[in-house]
């Protein structure tokens, strides 16, 4: 490795014997022989030294996609440190285990361990981005939950594991023998409460350890409470060597309590034989007092939850949902909150405590919550509203100015409006200076806040912040108060007196707040007859009361649609749109409509929606969406590829690396959506998909046209065609053996579902998909990234093609470089 490398690595010498040494569970620490366990079995090896190297922190935002050690491992440069001189310094964990020197927010850890046979063991991590065993990727512990755990088989021999920065600059790794190769864990299980009255079976879900080599199928689990209800239920496969959360069914309890309840919880395979059991408590109560409910989130088809501070008092009620802050969690978030006679406070998790910055698949899970809790509570929906603190004020004006019909009001406190240009680190600014930035730059538009910030027209905005926020600077909120000030005429602001980032329950449960809620609602469409709706992208946002966007001309330029009704006359001025609608029986108007489209008259009855088509400059009137082409439902950004119930598909052809490089590759893109996004995904082999059986669901393959037998089902004729040698993209090829690529596109065989791919040319291309940074708040990822190798370790020179598929999904406008 040249030095004045801009990485950081930390690498523990694989003779330890000094410092620690192990015989068989029994290991000594520090000259102090003991047996170490833990809920899931015996320690076999904790790591104590190593080495470092200074490092280069800037990594940006949108675009972070350099890895020194996963370049090393691509190209075959990778070389144990124990084993080379050069700019490595020595050094040693802490008084309790742990590396923690300050420099290690931007570091990588090497550690290796000399075993001396093969056997299947589990790697417990805190700390650390991702973790590379032997040369494979694995999601880490960047956020200290203490949730990792990774089945892998030891090679007899030096066995070598490097685990990039963390977070909180910090690292504790060790190897445990399982105790047994299937097994529950009870770290980071999500369970609803049980509820007084209420005789419906709740969803709940709990890992489980496949420390073997075959996959799980048809594994059933038995809840059963202390007071003798009894559920079972055939949960989730789970693919070899792999942890995963599963669902599994709570019975409602048949007499009311309250406190802890007991419930033992029994895995069995398919004959009734019993593989594993445990007992757990779950909170049984009144669904009058704060408590949790679950359901099934879309997006995975995994369990997730939300915590719900219940009105006072019965009746139909109004809705708030509250977003929480970076690192909260929602049960917390809403008994930050008393209760309200008016209404019900429902708190979305984000997907987890830090999650996706409310974007992305937080986003969605706050969509979702809120379509549940209105299905559950009955609410009213004209009363709907939106608050948050923090990272969930972010959230608020993001969700407040994406959907601006969907919340009377919305009341960010201790906020910021874009993550993009907020912290120490301001983006992107290092990658400006390449062309190839622009398409990631756009692709991440739908977040850029200010940008859009004329559709909370219609909505009411109250502003909370305390004046002596050393977290968030009150300049951010002085600059929204300034930009309101120039259009909106509904906003209050207050900036509290001494107040810091958080001063109490009060910085979100503001009286104020809640007065100013009471005396908003959400207009009916026929009510609104000025429209000024601004988005990035309709994939994200695309209706605002009676408009709505279905295609752009420039995918993720910010579009606008203004309209005006006077009587049975529309204005329209567009700007960066392709097709729009308008949703004319929903004003009430009568007989004949003129719309005045950018100067241009059309005529339509007030009977039916008007589709307007731009055609050859001209507008016109068409009678359906074409679903074949880019429209509302299903837009490009390789991101929403993992949604719709997704599925991951892996290659079982080629070579033997390239069978085991895309096994793992899928497994570690399900680990990171388990850990960042608390997911649960189903991953199969190409042996397994068939189109019937996975119908209308989305797919990520894993692999190429050469391995992956799913790719001629899926995108046979598709533009980019991809094998060992080369890359075809329309009339295009890219030659290599060091090319990778991530696109997505439209299933053929579905109106809504896609399909999005990983792969690469040969070893070197394969692996050079290594960083999954995909899955991750705010990136941004166009249509198709295609890219050497060398990215890895160099960034955006080595991009070859970025950009956005036509609207007819043929690659004529994507970008080349170099």
């Amino acid at each position: 490795m040249k030095k004045g490398l801009t990485f950081f690595l930390i690498a523990l010498s694989v003779n330890l014997i000094a410092q620690t040494k192990t015989t068989g569970n029994v290991v000594e620490y520090f000259g102090k022989e003991k047996i170490v366990t833990t809920a899931e079995g015996s320690v076999l090896y904790h790591f104590v030294n190593g080495y470092t190297l200074a490092a280069d922190k800037k990594i940006g935002t949108l675009f972070n996609g350099q890895d020194a050690v996963a370049w090393q491992y691509a190209v075959g440069k990778f070389v144990n440190p124990d084993q080379q001189k050069g700019d490595w310094q020595p050094v040693k964990v802490d008084s309790v285990g742990v590396f923690s020197q300050k420099e290690m927010k931007s570091a990588f850890l090497f550690t290796a361990y000399n075993s001396p046979k093969e056997q299947i063991v589990l790697l417990e991590t805190t700390g650390g981005t991702r973790t590379y065993i032997n040369g494979l990727p694995h999601e880490g512990d960047h956020y200290d939950f203490g949730y990792t755990l990774i089945p892998f088989k030891l090679r007899k021999g030096i066995n070598e594991f490097v685990y990039t920065k963390g977070r909180f600059g910090r690292v504790k790794s060790q190897i445990i023998v399982p105790a047994k190769s299937i097994q529950f864990t009870k770290r980071d299980m999500t369970l609803p409460d049980i509820i007084n009255g209420e005789n419906d079976e709740k969803w709940a879900s709990i890992r489980i350890i496949n420390a073997t080599e075959k996959e799980l199928k048809n594994l059933v689990i038995t809840t059963k409470l202390s007071s003798g209800e009894t559920v079972s239920y055939t949960t989730d496969a789970i693919m070899p060597l792999f942890v995963r959360k599963v669902k599994f069914k709570i019975p409602a309890a048949k007499s009311n309590f309250t406190g802890e309840v007991k419930m033992k919880i029994t895995l069995t395979d398919k004959s009734g034989k019993v593989i594993d059991e445990t007992e757990i408590t779950i909170q049984q109560r009144s669904g009058t007092v704060h408590h949790e409910r679950t359901f099934i989130s879309k997006i995975d088809n995994s369990v997730q939850y939300y915590s719900v501070a219940p009105a006072s008092e019965s009746g139909q009620k109004a809705l708030i949902l509250s977003v929480h802050g970076a690192s909260v969690e929602a049960r917390n978030q809403a008994r930050a909150y008393k209760q309200k006679d008016w209404a019900h406070i429902v708190a979305a998790t984000n997907r987890r405590p830090f999650g996706f910055n409310w974007e992305d698949w937080g986003r969605i899970d706050a969509l979702e919550v809120l379509a549940e809790a209105k299905k559950v509570f009955n609410t009213v929906p004209a009363q709907t509203y939106l608050t948050g603190h923090s990272m969930g004020g972010h959230g608020t004006w993001f969700l407040g100015t994406t959907y601006p019909d969907q919340f009377a009001a919305i009341a960010p406190c201790a906020s910021y409006p874009d993550i993009a240009t907020y912290g120490s680190d301001k983006g992107d600014e290092m990658h400006d200076m390449f062309k190839a930035f622009e398409p990631i730059r756009r692709s991440a538009n739908s977040g850029r806040v200010k940008s859009i910030i004329q559709n909370l027209k219609q909505s009411g905005v109250y502003i909370l912040h305390g004046d002596a926020d050393s977290t968030v600077p009150i300049s951010q909120v002085r600059e929204m108060r300034q930009i309101l000030g120039t259009f909106h005429p509904n906003f209050c602001y207050y900036e509290y007196p001494g107040g810091e980032h958080w001063y109490g329950d009060h910085s979100v449960d503001w009286p104020p707040i809640f007065e100013f809620f009471k005396r908003q609602t959400i207009p009916a469409n026929k009510e609104v007859r000025e429209i000024d709706f601004h988005t990035a992208t309709p994939a994200v946002s695309a209706t605002d009361y009676w408009v709505k966007l279905q295609q752009q001309i420039r995918p993720f330029d910010f579009s606008t649609i203004n309209a005006k009704i006077d009587k049975e006359y529309i204005t329209v001025k567009t700007k960066n749109v392709a097709i729009m609608e308008l949703d004319l029986i929903s004003l009430n108007l009568k007989g004949e409509i003129t719309i005045n489209i950018n100067d241009q008259i059309l005529k339509t009855t007030a009977d039916k929606k008007a589709i307007l088509a731009l055609q050859n400059t001209k507008w016109t009137l068409i009678n359906e969406i074409n679903t074949d082409q880019k429209y509302a439902e299903r837009q490009g950004g390789f991101k929403f590829a993992f949604n719709n119930n997704v599925v991951f598909v892996y290659a079982t052809g080629g070579s033997a690396a390239e069978r085991e490089w895309y096994l793992n590759r899928a497994r570690f893109d399900a680990e990171t959506f388990y850990y960042r996004g608390n997911g649960s995904i189903d991953v199969i082999s190409d042996k397994e998909f068939s189109l019937e059986k996975y119908k209308d669901r989305n797919v990520v393959l894993y692999g190429n046209a050469a391995n992956n037998s799913a790719w001629k089902l899926l995108l046979k004729n598709a533009p980019v065609q991809i094998d060992n040698q080369q890359i075809k993209i329309g009339n295009k090829v890219l030659k290599g053996d060091d090319l990778a690529a991530y696109f997505v596109l439209p299933r053929k065989d579905s109106k809504t579902a896609m399909v999005g791919v990983v792969a690469g040319t040969s070893e070197k291309g394969m692996k050079a998909t290594w960083v999954n940074n995909y899955i991750s708040g705010i990136t941004g990822f166009p249509d198709v990234m295609i890219f050497k190798a060398d990215l890895l370790l160099n960034g955006l020179p080595n991009m070859k093609v970025s950009g956005f598929f036509d609207n007819d999904w043929s690659a004529n406008t994507l970008e080349y470089f170099n």
